[in-house]
């Protein structure tokens, strides 16, 4: 549900418009030095106001609030909570009988028989990768030195990033695009086969991101048109490295030695400007809906430090596993 991990253990609350979200990490380990400023390097890089994302500018900055204390953690849950302040949540009015298509309005509605927080998505919303950050930066302290790198690869199927992007706000309109993660100096071994592996935990959470719709590692889906001869990644010593990296890191779900790398694509934002037909919980009825609000126009543009997150949260996990 929304909780995840075995020993590091990670529960997110809140919505996009209530009062505050935030997440509580379990078995984060005593002794690591922890501010408010560490914080802030990844909560920048996910930051809205900057070309093609949503115009919405919160302060986002974190409140510690418990497992901590004179500026190290102390072996208690982790709490890191968020204010919401830049809300309007009138321009989300029509979306409680008009859900957006694409969107997760009708679904949950249906799910929760109305109760749900509509507005901006409420739990649903892309603002809860907020969250996931703030346990990323955690997470990263706890599995240093690995090196983890993630980044924009693609958007609308084309590498001219910022000219799709300003060719679709000129329409209204938004677009999809693909986010490659890199992590490197994994140790051998990490993983638990047979439903635990690497690339299975990495996947459920990068799934746990909205707007994924599709992961693959190394050579990913290109490996159904591969020989084995080419596909075969030739081993080279004894630390494991490998000639060619078509696994992506991964062997039998267990890293292998060799850099981690895999790609999601991110859908295009639901919320568009262009006007869309959509059935009517009132009035059972296919209507007009205009989408107000504030949006991004391309979210794969705030993805790559939140699959950075999501990889550290999986591998701080498996590390502990492995101590145990």
């Amino acid at each position: 549900m929304n909780s995840f991990g075995r020993i590091f253990r990670i529960s997110i609350f809140g919505e996009s418009h209530g009062d505050a979200l935030g997440i509580i990490i379990d078995g984060v380990p005593s002794g690591i030095p922890i501010a408010v400023s560490d914080f802030m390097a990844d909560i920048e890089r996910r930051r809205s106001g900057k070309v093609g994302t949503t115009p919405r500018i919160e302060a986002d900055e974190p409140e510690l609030i418990s497992g901590c204390f004179n500026g190290f953690t102390t072996g208690a849950p982790l709490t890191i909570l968020f204010r919401n302040t830049n809300t309007q949540s009138g321009d989300y009015a029509n979306l409680a009988k008009t859900p957006r298509p694409g969107h997760a309005d009708f679904v949950a509605h249906k799910r929760f028989g109305g109760y749900n927080d509509y507005r901006g998505g409420g739990h649903f919303s892309g603002r809860l990768t907020l969250a996931l950050v703030a346990a990323g930066v955690v997470a990263k302290k706890i599995v240093k030195p690995i090196s983890i790198e993630a980044k924009v690869i693609l958007v609308g199927g084309k590498s001219n990033v910022d000219e799709v992007v300003a060719q679709a706000i000129e329409r209204g309109d938004s677009v999809g695009g693909l986010v490659e993660c890199r992590a490197t100096g994994i140790p051998i071994g990490l993983g638990e086969p047979f439903f635990d592996s690497i690339e299975s935990v990495i996947s459920h959470l990068a799934f746990a991101i909205p707007a994924i719709k599709g992961i693959e590692f190394g050579s990913g889906f290109a490996a159904a048109t591969m020989h084995g001869s080419t596909h075969n990644d030739s081993i080279l010593e004894d630390e494991g490295h490998t000639a060619t990296n078509n696994a992506g890191g991964i062997s039998g779900g267990l890293t292998n030695g060799n850099e981690l790398v895999f790609r999601v694509a991110v859908k295009p934002t639901s919320s568009i400007s262009i006007k869309q037909k959509t059935y009517s919980i009132a009035t059972e009825q296919m209507e007009e809906l205009e989408v107000k609000g504030r949006h991004d126009a391309c979210i794969a543009l705030r993805v790559p430090v939140v699959l950075e997150a999501i990889t550290a949260i999986a591998l701080a996990d498996f590390t502990a596993i492995a101590q145990v």
